[in-house]
């Protein structure tokens, strides 16, 4: 992790099934001006929304992220254009700045602005608002939860009615925070460093360059206690296993024991991320389904459904990592015996596995290959405009 680049930006587009999408990347310059930048999961690669994982198609357009992203690991079958490595050193011009299209376009770790906060310990510690009609500015920073060392930089973001204020399990509006006095019907307040956290986006706004318009962040979301991002983080663990539980846990394939007349054990290790619940489903001696995956986390075939394909056995043992486990791991191996193994589980390969008590299920067309090619992998980065 610590090599890897670090940025953020609003997501502007997604490709889901292929888990690619674009970031118009925060740079030195006007935000607004930035051309979007294409980005590529890392089959580990980790998202979260709201503090919980999460899939791209759960992540509203708009949405500022955080990543920390690698140069193509293979830039023969990359599914985002392969850019000069330098590209974060170079004047995008017309008002862009640097910093704009950064080459590391394969991510490890996509995160909004709650998760990022609670990952490194941070809140936003709100100043001062300003209010008038239902809308304004607020004068907050980033700081570390524990206590700031005053060095922290002030931010100001917009806000509006569409704005949504989260307390404990219920969503209120500004109109109840002005009812209590916590903010002004109008006019200006100081809210004496107020700890929260804040989701935030990008959206136009008035004014000219001058008065920040082009830069200036907005708050979608204002979590007011620890309550109510707990509440939200878990909505979107509950979403998010059950798309787990029916496109099956992503593996790396670690090495492969042949026998004879098809049969072999399989050594994986599942990809990390994920709710503990979903890997307590993994049990030394029950059944499961193990299927080959592309890069994208595609199923291999599926016009009958992945576990029509899918090699079928038992698993025979499991061992769980106790030294530091990097990211993108769970630390969960299983040892997986079967007796017909396919082609498309070899070492090095990533696979989805289904314990038996997951259901079997369809996948619609765009989430699986048939015809296994270079095209039918993804579409090309040709996808992908020039700007």
């Amino acid at each position: 992790m610590e090599k890897a680049h670090a940025y953020r930006g609003e997501l502007v587009f997604v490709d889901h099934a292929n888990r690619r999408g674009s970031l118009r990347v925060e740079g030195t310059g006007r935000f607004f001006r930035n051309d979007p930048q294409p980005f590529a999961m890392l089959p580990y690669g980790v998202i979260r929304y709201h503090g919980g994982p999460a899939d791209l198609r759960d992540i509203p357009l708009g949405t500022v992220m955080h990543v920390r992203a690698f140069l193509p690991p293979d830039p023969k079958i990359s599914a985002v254009p392969v850019l000069p490595i330098n590209n974060k050193d170079v004047d995008a011009g017309h008002y862009r700045g640097t910093g704009t299209a950064p080459a590391e376009n394969h991510v490890l770790l996509l995160e909004d602005e709650p998760s990022h906060c609670l990952n490194q310990g941070m809140v936003w510690k709100l100043k001062e608002v300003e209010l008038e009609n239902n809308a304004g500015k607020i004068i907050a920073s980033r700081e570390p939860k524990a206590g700031g060392d005053g060095k922290a930089n002030e931010e100001e973001l917009s806000f509006d009615a569409a704005t949504r204020i989260w307390r404990g399990r219920e969503r209120i509006t500004i109109a109840d925070l002005v009812a209590e006095n916590a903010w002004p019907a109008s006019g200006k307040k100081d809210l004496d460093g107020q700890p929260v956290l804040l989701g935030i986006t990008w959206k136009p706004a008035p004014g000219d360059g001058l008065s920040g318009a082009f830069t200036r962040f907005h708050i979608s979301d204002i979590w007011l206690d620890d309550a109510s991002i707990a509440h939200a983080a878990q909505l979107q663990t509950e979403t998010h296993k059950v798309f787990i539980r029916g496109r099956w846990m992503p593996a790396w394939i670690d090495a492969v024991e042949y026998g004879k007349f098809g049969r072999a054990t399989v050594t994986a290790t599942l990809f990390g991320g994920m709710d503990p619940a979903l890997y307590a489903d993994f049990q030394k001696g029950v059944g499961a389904q193990m299927n080959g995956a592309e890069n994208t986390l595609k199923h291999t075939a599926g016009h009958y459904g992945p576990g029509h394909v899918a090699s079928s056995g038992k698993i025979v043992d499991i061992t769980e990592a106790t030294d530091e486990i990097p990211l993108g791991s769970s630390g969960i191996q299983i040892r997986f015996e079967t007796d017909l193994i396919i082609e498309g589980i070899r070492p090095t390969r990533v696979v989805r596995v289904r314990p038996e008590s997951w259901p079997k299920m369809q996948v619609p067309r765009e989430e699986y290959l048939f015809n296994v090619n270079h095209e039918d992998r993804f579409p090309t980065p040709a996808i992908f405009p020039k700007y």
